[in-house]
Formats: C-alpha cells, sequence, structure tokens
C-alpha cells in the first residue's frame, strides 16, 4: 500500500509530459533524423544519434510541460483538454514549472557534449519552446513559430556533425516549418469552435474557409522544397519515391479534412507521422544503400 502514491505520482508527470501520446516525439524526431542522416551523407556518429534522440525526447516533454502551464486556465474550457494534470488539480503549476527546467537543464547538458555553435543554436531552441504557447494568445501564427521550434533541429543536427550550418540545412529547416503548419493547422481545425468561443487564435481561424485550399497551397510548397532538397544534396531514385508516395499521402489528408469533421481533422494530423517517416526511408535508403 505504500507504494501506491509513487506509482500514482509518476503517472500524472508521465501525462503532464505527454509520454503516454508520443506523436509529438515523432513528428519532432523524424525532421531530426533527416538532418543527422544529410550531414552526415550516411549513418550519422552513435554519440550524435543518441544526444539528438534523447534531446527530442525531453524537449517535447519540456514543450509539453510548459505549454499545459501557460494553458492552464484555458484548458479547462476545452472538452478535449479539461483532465490534463495541471487544470484537473493533480499537478501544481509551481510543480509543473520546476519539472519544465529540470528538463531543460537535463537537454543542456545533453548539448554541452557537442560543441559552440549547436549550444548557441540549442539557447534559440529554447527560446522558442518556451514562447510558443503564449503565442496562440496574441497571434494567429502559433503554428509558425511551433514550427521555427520544431525546425532548430535542424540546423544543430548539422552544426553537431560537422560545426558548420551549411546553406543547404536551410531548405530542410524550411521544409520542417511548412511541415509543421500544415499537420497543427489541422490539429487547430479540430478545436476551431471551442477556440474561438475563448479567444484563443490559430491558423485554422486564420485561414477561415480557406482552410483546405491553403494547407493545399502548403503542401505543394513542401513537395518543391523537397525536390530541391533532393537537388541540394544529391538524392535521387529512393528518395524519389518518398516523395511520390508522400503526395499520396498528402492527398489522402486532404480527403480526411474535406468536412472540416473534427474527428477526420484530428486524424489527418496523427496520419502526417508517415509523411515524416517515408521521407526519412527515403534518405536513409539513398545515403545507406
Amino acid at each position: 500500500m505504500s507504494d501506491q502514491p509513487k506509482i500514482a505520482s509518476f503517472s500524472v508527470y508521465f501525462r503532464l509530459m505527454r509520454l503516454d501520446k508520443p506523436i509529438g516525439i515523432y513528428l519532432l524526431l523524424w525532421p531530426t533524423l533527416w538532418a543527422l542522416f544529410l550531414a552526415q551523407g550516411g549513418v550519422p556518429r552513435l554519440e550524435l544519434l543518441i544526444i539528438f534522440v534523447l534531446g527530442v525526447v525531453i524537449m517535447r516533454s519540456a514543450g509539453c510541460v510548459i505549454n499545459d502551464y501557460a494553458d492552464r486556465n484555458i484548458d479547462k474550457l476545452i472538452e478535449r483538454t479539461q483532465n490534463r494534470p495541471i487544470t484537473s488539480g493533480e499537478v501544481s503549476p509551481r510543480s509543473a514549472l520546476v519539472l519544465f527546467f529540470v528538463l531543460i537543464s537535463i537537454a543542456f547538458g545533453l548539448v554541452l557534449m557537442t560543441n559552440i555553435l549547436t549550444i548557441q543554436l540549442a539557447l534559440v531552441a529554447a527560446g522558442l519552446v518556451t514562447l510558443y504557447p503564449f503565442t496562440k494568445r496574441w497571434t494567429h501564427l502559433p503554428q509558425f513559430v511551433l514550427g521555427l521550434a520544431f525546425a532548430m533541429s535542424i540546423p544543430m543536427a548539422f552544426a553537431a556533425t560537422n560545426g558548420n550550418v551549411p546553406n543547404g540545412a536551410w531548405w530542410v529547416f524550411a521544409a520542417t516549418v511548412i511541415w509543421t503548419v500544415i499537420y497543427d493547422t489541422m490539429y487547430a481545425m479540430a478545436d476551431r469552435e471551442e477556440d474561438l468561443k475563448i479567444g484563443v487564435k490559430s491558423t485554422a481561424i486564420l485561414f477561415a474557409k480557406f482552410d483546405k485550399l491553403i494547407i493545399g497551397v502548403l503542401q505543394i510548397c513542401l513537395l518543391l522544397v523537397l525536390i530541391k532538397i533532393s537537388e541540394v544534396f544529391n538524392l535521387a531514385f529512393f528518395y524519389d519515391i518518398s516523395l511520390i508516395l508522400s503526395a499520396f499521402l498528402m492527398i489522402y489528408h486532404q480527403n480526411l479534412i474535406k468536412n472540416r469533421e473534427k474527428t477526420a481533422c484530428f486524424q489527418a494530423f496523427l496520419h502526417n507521422n508517415f509523411i515524416g517517416m517515408v521521407i526519412f526511408a527515403g534518405i536513409m535508403a539513398q545515403l545507406v544503400i
């Protein structure tokens, strides 16, 4: 019986870090792996792979904690988020902040094992992660800020691998930002009606009735940037196949969101994981096989 509170407490913090819902880890991990393999021109060094995979898990967890802290008074007004640990009272706001700083400190400890340029870029990334949850109060572009936060793993990966960030890396950065805006707008479409009632801003609200059209344009832009990446990094057959498959996945996502039904929009968001996976498979096959 004495062990019961410890188990319950761990479970609550596990949920606060959203480790029970790893989709965010996957969506951050795939572009990071794209960058690590492209920077190395093949399989990255084991120590960098470990540092960045752990960093992805820790920073995504930190992002969820600070997001729930920032939204603690908003989440109670949205059905999907009413049972999050801070809003439900299972975790105090102060404890959540302590956890956030612990996670950030661990992540910083990992990046200290790289080089000075990577450390400098990591400080920018940490700033964006902290800023993102608060942007939905004053701009309709929080998805863009999230994209910048997620995409910071790209220059970090190149810097850690080679000690510099070549021009080609910024095409991968751009692809990550565009892709994040696409899938997080789909996510926001699922919450749009409730967000409108409580005054939370998003690209889904900004795009309004043109949401599907703008997402479609962004999907085309993403494909064009991915084609440019092929040119910059001399990728060919296997990568080209991954782009064709990604295009079909995007068409499927458009079909999912066509009626703007809440569950289907959320499903489209989740399914974007396969785009990241397919592109990574194409890069890895091209560079390794």
